[in-house]
């Protein structure tokens, strides 16, 4: 069975060795002792969110620190192809349980699309707090599945901005009940067309288009397939927009060899 994992801000790993002691504390030294209750001598692994990740074993407990005596260090690289997922806005916290879902999948990134259909809206006095609820429903999930990378949860989008993010993706497919082409094939033309060596550094990224409970508006379709959108049909139903966005995580994730 894999250790627990208990986030560290980027950077608090760096420099350490094998035999060197950490210290864990606030609420994720407070989460590993009182709620996870664990005792000097269990293993556990320190992650920094952006792929660092420290094994070891409790040296000492206190009510709001955790000391950790380091027995390996491992640097996790980015995918060669990373997936981000647009997820337009839906009722129902639907929106959110994909972002935490596609994050125990693997996903790279999430960005909040407010689409011409989605019910739910972003104002601007609940658009701060909206944004953090979903990077910590993502962090959760990291943690849960013991990931040493915290996916970014991206600015909210309208319409003009996720053109432009499509514009600047290297491949950006909507997951569309009308569509002729499976998902399948789309991802893998695009990998068979390739170049050998492209997005070797982490910067080769796909966008996976999910739209709200209404659809994506026609207008939409052809103004993001303007923008170099191609659209993919994922299966033989039609998924909710909770369900699709991890569909999708999984099946790219198996073609582009990220699995």
């Amino acid at each position: 069975m894999s250790n627990p994992v208990f986030f560290t801000p980027p950077g608090t790993l760096d420099g350490l060795a094998p035999g060197a002691v950490f210290v864990l504390d606030g609420p994720e030294a407070r989460h590993a002792v009182t709620v996870k209750r664990l005792g000097v001598g269990e293993r556990l692994d320190i992650a920094d969110g952006a792929g660092k990740r420290l094994s070891g074993t409790v040296a000492a407990v206190a009510p709001n620190e955790l000391t950790v005596e380091c027995s390996g260090l491992s640097a996790e690289p980015r995918p060669e192809v990373r997936l981000v997922l647009v997820q337009a806005l839906a009722k129902g916290d639907r929106d959110e349980l994909a972002a935490e879902t596609a994050t125990e999948l693997g996903i790279d990134a999430v960005i909040p699309w407010q689409a011409e259909r989605s019910i739910v809206r972003w104002k601007a006095e609940r658009a701060a707090k909206a944004h953090a609820k979903w990077q910590s429903v993502v962090t959760a999930a990291a943690k849960q599945a013991r990931r040493a990378w915290i996916p970014e949860v991206r600015s909210a989008v309208d319409g003009a901005g996720l053109q432009a993010a499509v514009a600047a993706a290297d491949l950006a497919v909507i997951l569309h009940e009308d569509a002729v082409r499976p998902l399948r094939q789309a991802l893998e033309a695009w990998q068979a067309a390739r170049p050998a060596g492209d997005g070797a550094d982490g910067g080769c990224e796909v966008l996976l288009i999910v739209g709200p409970e209404g659809g994506i508006s026609p207008r939409e379709v052809t103004r993001l397939c303007d923008a170099g959108a191609v659209t993919a049909l994922l299966g033989h139903h039609v998924l909710r927009s909770s369900t699709a966005g991890p569909a999708a995580t999984v099946l790219a994730s198996d073609i582009l060899g990220r699995w």
